[in-house]
């Protein structure tokens, strides 16, 4: 076929936030830039999509994390409107505890720690918020323009003994352990003790006892430092974001094509020369870059060959086993919550409702879902956002979303269609305990598995983090713009910008970003 994409600078292979991210830069530094994108609409997981009719979720993300100040700046994400939350989320274990509620504003979540839990939990939390300082540093997690740090670099972000064994226990210790050194009181704790670990294992497949598992950990609870934009809930949803960045790219002359697969990274004689999609359609440019996951651009797409067996052979290491179910719901008005917990029919409590289980409880749900047992009690993250941003229901209704842990993906397939409906109703009936008309509430829902969102964003294995959170896939196990530090990819022009890259995951849109800057660097 001709090439209507010849006389192009670079191509981006991806239109989710990095993808964007990295399309934008490359058009404003003066590069004529065309971005690919397979599906129907540009922003990948970080969407806000019209399921039903009226109703409108937040597909995938739905909070823009603590980023580094230098990204916010350069991509002008300062201009959206965000949500005044007064409360960020709540969380309960459901069996008549105390609520854990998580104030915006430090000084008033201080206040109720210690009125309403004690001091010794907001001690504990202090402390733990310490023990994960150097490992946040040693793992870039705020930083962005910077490669992967080798062993040695990322030790060296220690000061003290103290920090150095927090670095060594962040590597090959388990969330577990850490939970239950600085909040040890299973009862009294439970709530706070369910988040943390609720938060250390949704983007792994480990439990929370599991060695390795204290990674993810420091990479969840890290603290942003003052040259970081905290996080963000943002009015219109996190498809917002997107949305912005593609009028910037749009504004500044750029070219997004949508409903165009990338099926071939083109190469020859060791340097990228463009891309083919699956009409066939050819377009060269002497630089691509892929916001795919790192494995499916080089192991895939790249041109058969072109790629070396040793980065080839680790890349195929990558774990993607997501375990996980998110499902959205259109609600015929505003669940009604029961006592011990009726503050939760304040709309301010409702941006997220975190039903948690222990993180013992966890640890022997995830270890059952290895067996083909579906959580009898799921830890579910449950919001409503349409409770602080109205305009994403129809009047008088509500629109609503849960993610839950964990979904037995290595069982027969031939069961996976009835482990999706019993997973989906096990979530329903979680919230229904604290809000019994939650399910005659449900005018409609879909339930999404770890499947479907590969099917949906190419994400390998459902895997949102396009590499899990595991310590062998992060530091400089993660690959940079050119591939890993020990071993780069080698092919001249491809550059690699995904949430499985450093910097990822989650929407902080620094992969994209590192990939632009290496970009404008080589050139």
């Amino acid at each position: 076929m001709s090439n209507p994409g010849s006389g192009v600078d670079a191509i981006v292979v991806g239109a989710g936030h990095n993808g964007l991210t990295a399309a934008l830069m490359l058009q404003r530094a003066g590069l004529r830039t065309l971005c690919l994108e397979a599906k129907r609409y540009a922003g990948g997981m970080a969407s806000t999509v019209e399921l039903f009719d009226g109703f409108r979720f937040e597909i995938a993300g739905s909070v823009q994390l603590p980023l580094a100040a230098a990204v916010s700046n350069e991509l002008g994400l300062d201009a959206l409107e965000s949500l005044d939350l007064e409360v960020m989320s709540v969380s309960v274990r459901g069996v008549g505890d105390e609520p854990f509620i998580y104030y915006t504003d430090l000084a008033r979540l201080a206040e109720h720690v210690e009125q309403v839990h004690g001091l010794d939990v907001l001690l504990g939390m202090a402390e733990l918020t310490g023990w994960g300082q150097a490992p946040a540093r040693a793992l870039g997690r705020f930083e962005a323009g910077t490669m992967p740090k080798t062993l040695d670099e990322m030790y060296a972000c220690a000061t003290t003994e103290a920090e150095r064994a927090s670095i060594t226990e962040m590597l090959h210790g388990s969330a577990g352990d850490v939970i239950d050194r600085y909040l040890p009181d299973r009862e009294k704790h439970g709530a706070l003790r369910g988040m943390l670990a609720f938060l250390a294992v949704n983007s792994t497949f480990r439990g929370p006892y599991t060695p390795g598992s204290a990674a993810a950990l420091a990479w969840g609870a890290a603290v942003p430092d003052e040259n970081t934009v905290l996080t963000k809930k943002l009015k219109g949803g996190i498809g917002v974001l997107t949305e912005h960045l593609e009028k910037q790219y749009a504004d500044a002359g750029g070219d997004l094509r949508l409903r165009a697969a990338v099926t071939e990274i083109t190469v020859a004689d060791g340097r990228v020369t463009g891309v083919v999609t699956d009409d066939g359609t050819r377009y060269d440019a002497p630089v691509v870059v892929s916001a795919l996951a790192p494995d499916l651009t080089l192991n895939t797409l790249v041109t058969g060959g072109a790629v070396g067996t040793d980065i080839a052979a680790r890349l195929g290491r990558i774990d993607h086993r997501g375990s996980y179910v998110q499902m959205h719901f259109a609600l015929d008005g505003v669940p009604e919550f029961v006592a011990p917990y009726e503050l939760l029919n304040d709309p301010k409590m409702q941006s997220a409702i975190g039903l948690f289980s222990t993180p013992e409880e966890l640890q022997v749900q995830w270890e059952d879902s290895r067996r083909g047992i579906v959580p009898a009690d799921p830890a579910v993250a449950f919001q409503i956002p349409s409770a602080q941003d109205p305009a994403l229901a129809p009047p008088g209704k509500a629109a609503a979303s849960a993610f839950a842990l964990w979904f037995p993906i290595e069982e027969d397939p031939s069961e996976y269609a009835r482990l999706k409906a019993e997973m989906g109703q096990r979530v329903i009936d979680k919230i229904s305990r604290i809000a019994p008309d939650f399910e005659s509430l449900i005018l409609k829902h879909t339930t999404f598995t770890p499947k479907h969102m590969g099917t949906m964003f190419g994400a390998p294995g459902g895997d949102y983090c396009h590499g899990l959170l595991h310590p062998e896939l992060l530091g400089p196990h993660r690959p940079g713009p050119r591939g890993y530090l020990d071993l780069p990819h080698g092919v001249e022009g491809l550059y690699l910008g995904s949430a499985g890259c450093y910097g990822g995951p989650g929407i902080s849109f620094v992969p994209g970003y590192n990939a632009a800057k290496a970009v404008l660097e080589d050139r």
